[in-house]
């Protein structure tokens, strides 16, 4: 059937204990379309693409792939039913090349050195036809997050994907590389491939889709024309209720410096990625660090919040030196003396995965005397308060027995951010802290970051959103390959004059 949607599901259900992840979800995708699935943290639009690829069985329902019903028990299936998946966090081997991971699991035979070469020619034409550039032979550690995105692109393609699925893609990229990824998915749309987007990005839902669903706590509540609607109108929809979009805060009143950088230098690997760093923040107010990933943003962060060693500079905090090089420049020593950090991987520095929510909240924090009963943990007291934060963080599930690793990548968020800001430090270290988050979540975030600024409390802000730098930060320091090229207000800036100092273009060079 020529005008048979590409995907039709009908009825779908999928539990998970007592959490019902999808309740009777229905969903047609036309061909050749780029179709938005939106809603909050937990709504189940992760669940409800993993049973399309294989990952989970719908308790009930009907998947129906190009007008004919379809039985979908594993990815195998999927794949042979013409979908392909890129997740959120890749599925790549960091030390085989970008052909080796192309052809992983799709063979021909025992012997590689056929695949490889038909891999090698195919991959080639893929590239060309679908503009993405990326070199056969390099080792994916070695590639920026943006190429390997494309890797998990030609993946698909190269196992004759017909339907996309892309879970949160531009939630690890920079604006340049989300661009660059909306022209690829708009040359696949035009070659006549289906694309369902998993994004909380309304910017993005706006620019690229056709047509966008909504989902809310496991039900689908709305499906319309992309051009027929408005992010306000998004927002409310998978909120529930009216979500401010633009971020709300009273000028700020600067206090007393607390954080005193002077010619901060990072050496990693035998690169200098920190080169003579000097910058100062004072009570009651927040410095954005706008940057392209990779010019020494995340170096900055892990020296401050004693996770690396520094080789040169200086660090006061209240006018005292900050050990940077010795025995006491640890996370724990850190938080001791009033340094929060919500790291930029919530997933391999934020957050033990296999542990439970309660062990998470408590890490940095487990020689509190609240979390103590003599000698040894109160796990009853660190479970209360754990529960406590999921209410108000509005975790979900809010069960604090569950593993972070079966949160939604946006809860996992939220437990690392009531870890760090409940506490309200003196000085937040905080890196891309809305990154996978959902617009009400977002919402919710902010308000915390700007609520601590008023207490009285520092904030280094390190994202790769500009409209989160702009809209949050009293101060934007720029940084590119390891130095600070320009400090603005953002009052007096904008966007394009921030672009031209991430690129490491000047007033003077301009």
């Amino acid at each position: 059937m020529s005008d048979a949607p590409a995907i039709e599901l009908r009825g779908i259900s999928k539990a998970f204990g007592p959490v019902q992840a999808n309740r009777d979800i229905s969903l047609s995708v036309a061909r050749g379309t780029i179709h938005g699935i939106v809603g909050e943290n937990g709504a189940g639009k992760s669940t409800l693409m993993s049973i399309l690829y294989g990952f989970y069985k719908a308790d009930r329902g009907e998947i129906w792939i190009n007008g004919a019903p379809t039985q979908i028990p594993d990815s195998q299936a999927a794949i042979r039913a013409g979908i392909g998946m890129v997740h959120q966090h890749f599925k790549l081997v960091e030390n085989f090349t970008v052909l080796e991971n192309v052809i992983l699991g799709a063979e021909d035979g025992a012997m590689l050195r056929p695949s490889l070469a038909k891999a090698r020619k195919l991959l080639g034409d893929l590239s060309e036809e679908y503009g993405l550039k990326v070199d056969p032979d390099a080792v994916i550690e070695d590639l920026s997050v943006g190429h390997q995105q494309r890797v998990e692109i030609l993946k698909q393609l190269y196992r004759h994907a017909d339907i996309l699925i892309l879970d949160e893609p531009t939630g690890v990229l920079t604006p340049a590389e989300a661009d660059q990824l909306f022209r690829i998915l708009e040359r696949l749309r035009a070659e006549g491939k289906t694309i369902i987007l998993i994004t909380h990005k309304l910017r993005e839902i706006m620019e690229i889709t056709d047509t966008v669903s909504v989902m809310r706590r496991g039900e689908m509540t709305n499906t319309v024309k992309t051009a027929e609607t408005s992010p306000a109108e998004l927002a409310e929809m998978m909120v529930g209720r009216k979500v401010l979009l633009q971020v709300d805060k009273t000028q700020a009143q600067p206090g007393e410096v607390v954080l005193k950088v002077e010619n901060l230098r990072v050496l990693r690997g035998g690169v200098e990625r920190l080169k003579g760093v000097s910058f100062e923040i004072r009570r009651g107010e927040i410095l954005g660090i706008a940057g392209v990933a990779g010019n020494g943003q995340t170096e900055l962060l892990e020296v401050l919040g004693g996770m690396i060693t520094a080789q040169g500079g200086t660090v006061q905090l209240f006018g005292a030196p900050l050990d940077i090089t010795g025995r006491m420049a640890n996370g724990q020593t850190r938080r001791a003396m009033g340094i929060g950090h919500v790291p930029e991987d919530r997933q391999t520095e934020g957050l033990i995965m296999p542990f439970e929510a309660w062990e998470n909240v408590a890490f940095g924090y487990h020689a509190d005397p609240k979390f103590r009963a003599g000698a040894l943990m109160d796990n009853a007291a660190i479970k209360a308060d754990c529960a406590d934060k999921m209410a108000r963080y509005d975790v979900r599930p809010p069960n604090p027995r569950l593993p972070a690793r079966n949160f939604s990548g946006g809860n996992q968020q939220k437990i690392v951010v009531a870890r760090e800001m409940d506490r309200a430090p003196d000085l937040l270290l905080v890196g891309q802290p809305t990154r996978g988050v959902d617009i009400g979540a977002i919402e919710f975030i902010h308000k915390q970051i700007i609520a601590l600024r008023d207490q009285g409390k520092a904030i280094l802000l390190v994202s790769v959103e500009l409209d989160e730098i702009m809209g949050l930060s009293d101060r934007i320091a720029v940084m590119f390959d390891g130095q600070i090229m320009g400090e603005r207000l953002p009052q007096d800036t904008d966007q394009n004059a921030l672009g031209l100092l991430m690129a490491g273009v000047t007033e003077g060079a301009a």
